[in-house]
């Protein structure tokens, strides 16, 4: 047997390279971070090869004495805390300090800098671990690290790296959240010698800003939220649910500025969109979390993508809630609120208003409705009161001839209050509503619509009546894990008041007595080993809840307007007054859209108008 022994620094560097430096992008990381820390307002990036031959970062920050250059470059030498009080509450981006020693150890590297109060600058250079001596050099106030041949003397790990575009793309990324996170740091990237892109200094909340990084679609597409509750505050963008992506590759987390990845918030973030994404599709999100630095533990991994809240349970809460009630308020007509400030009273910033009215005129032939009169039973929408609110629409100007061409116009530019989804003028195909509003076109699929109503009223009057518990004539005996016995036995309160009544029978088994009522047909054994695994991850479950909605979801699309019947004009302009009064109305109960809106300027360049 081989003795114990220490092992050498060179290796011991290495070792921990394998931690820390995984490709070129996670070198640009470390080294931008500690730019970053170090008070820096430019960075420079130049890149050749993708990263592979040189990574050279050059900043504008405090700098470093010439006698600490060695010391820099020392395993677990930082300036960013100095007891464990200050780990606990560590509050920059990087402060175990790894990274430089474990890049050096790898790579032909040179480290120069120099503070302003210093007459000239110092570099040091290292080789594979190997240190030099520190020489006077001619450097500007600020920091440049230049990282050469990376992997040179591992070529174990140089094979695994990708083709230079695969490379560039990940450092590119990086960058791009970097820049979401960091709008007053001016960023300046090079590849192969030609400027490749530039993120100027703005504004958190600028259009600019989204739109370098995520483009404008999703700019245009975004809702801001802004709340703050229980000692933590959520703000940031999150797209509107029909901006969807097959791919997670838009979503964007940060914790006190720091870019991570946490399974908790982003299974609060999937619920929130459980109601209204369509399947299969990943929301789409930049989301900023502030909270104390003491109730998170930022020290979990060593390239810090990850952290550890103290109160899980409540983060995963927050965040559900907070994008639940912001996307409620995306009802159809409604204006995304983009960059554009948070509304005040709204418990998470809300949507903002549609734009104003603007003058427009209906064809009078339309207006009328005769042709449109339906012979079935009621649609059963709430427009009794439709004919007094809309009577300019349906009826002459009192004193006004029968033959009067302005009869049954909505109001014009002389009136206000044009609703956002305008005025229904026909019915097309039996299928979509036709309506002019103060924009344009509005196009509405009339058995979405109709489907979320209802959808949303079942919803609301479920809520109001609460679930029902259905006691089992025979109680069942149910296998479980010992884990999910355990969780059963903690979380019993929850569990009754989702509607089951569960006892532990054993080590591991439990005996359920009672199952939700209006779930009785669901096959409540898997739904409940659901809800246990749910318990014991995220601390709280929706899968009874999303049960439910789902046997409402199919009871609304039973009751909701069939393609091809004929509606009357009050019963259109019922369903669009129905849709701008209801919760996420924007989509139908499976994600779909509900509705399209046409400009007229859009529609006079279908025709070639004004060219």
């Amino acid at each position: 047997m081989n003795s114990i022994r220490a092992l050498p620094e060179i290796l011991v560097n290495q070792i921990a390279a394998g931690e820390v430096v995984e490709r070129p992008s996670s070198v640009v990381k470390e080294l931008v971070e500690n730019a970053l820390d170090a008070g820096a307002t430019r960075v420079d990036i130049d890149l050749e090869e993708g990263g592979v031959r040189l990574i050279r970062i050059r900043d504008n920050g405090g700098g470093i004495a010439a006698e600490q250059l060695p010391l820099a470059v020392s395993r677990h030498a930082t300036s960013k805390i100095a007891s464990l009080d200050d780990l606990e509450a560590v509050a920059t981006l990087g402060f175990r300090g790894e990274a430089l020693p474990s890049i050096a150890s790898v790579s032909r590297f040179t480290l120069a800098s120099r503070r302003a109060q210093d007459e000239h600058g110092a570099a040091l250079q290292i080789e594979g671990g190997k240190i030099g001596d520190v020489a006077p050099r001619a450097h500007a106030p600020g920091t440049t690290v230049e990282v050469r041949e990376l992997f040179y003397n591992v070529p174990a790990r140089r094979k695994f790296l990708r083709a230079e575009r695969t490379e560039l793309g990940h450092i590119e990324e990086w960058l791009r959240s970097l820049a979401l996170a960091r709008p007053d740091v001016e960023l300046r990237v090079s590849h192969n010698g030609k400027p490749s892109r530039r993120y100027k200094p703005g504004d958190l909340y600028s259009d600019a800003r989204l739109n370098e990084t995520l483009g404008e679609d999703f700019a245009r597409q975004a809702l801001r939220v802004d709340h703050s509750a229980a000692g933590l505050r959520l703000h940031g963008w999150i797209a509107q649910p029909h901006y969807s992506r097959a791919s997670a590759d838009q979503q964007y987390l940060y914790v006190n500025g720091r870019p991570v990845r946490d399974r908790s918030v982003a299974h609060g973030v999937k619920m929130a969109y459980a109601d209204v994404l369509y399947h299969g599709r990943q929301p789409a999100y930049v989301l900023f979390l502030e909270l104390d630095p003491t109730r998170v533990d930022v020290n979990v991994h060593p390239a810090k993508h990850e952290v550890r809240f103290r109160d899980a349970r409540l983060v995963h809460d927050f965040v559900y809630r907070t994008l639940k009630d912001a996307l409620a308020e995306t009802r159809a007509g409604m204006e995304p609120a983009g960059a554009a400030p948070a509304l005040a009273g709204g418990p998470a910033g809300g949507v903002a208003p549609a734009a104003g009215p603007a003058a427009v005129r209906m064809d009078a032939g339309m207006a009328g409705g005769g042709a449109w009169q339906g012979r079935q039973s009621p649609l059963g929408l709430q427009v009794a009161e439709a004919p007094a609110a809309y009577a300019a629409l349906y009826s002459a100007p009192a004193g006004a001839a029968a033959a009067d061409s302005g009869a049954g116009l909505p109001p014009t530019a002389a009136d206000s209050g044009v609703p956002p989804l305008g005025y229904a003028v026909a019915q097309l195909h039996g299928i979509y509503i036709l309506s002019e509003n103060a924009e344009g076109l509005i196009v509405v699929d009339m058995h979405a619509a109709h489907e979320r109503i209802g959808y949303e009223r079942l919803k609301t009057a479920h809520d109001g009546i609460g679930l029902h518990a259905q006691p089992l004539l025979v109680p069942i005996t149910l296998a479980v894990g010992e884990r999910d016995a355990d969780t059963a036995e903690r979380e019993a309160a929850t569990l009754a008041e989702l509607g089951f009544e569960v006892t532990r029978a054993g080590p591991a088994s439990l005996h359920v007595r009672s199952i939700p009522a209006l779930l009785a047909n669901a096959e409540p054994e898997g739904l409940l080993r659901d809800v246990l695994t749910d318990l014991r991850e995220h601390g709280q479950s929706r899968r009874v809840a999303g049960a439910r909605d789902e046997l409402l979801s199919t009871m609304a699309c039973h009751g909701a307007v069939r393609a091809n019947r004929r509606l009357t004009i009050p019963e259109m302009n019922g369903l669009l007054r129905d849709m701008e009064a209801t919760e996420r109305s924007g989509q139908c109960n499976h994600g779909r859209p509900t509705w399209a809106r046409f400009s007229l300027a859009e529609i006079d360049r279908w025709f070639l108008r004004g060219r």
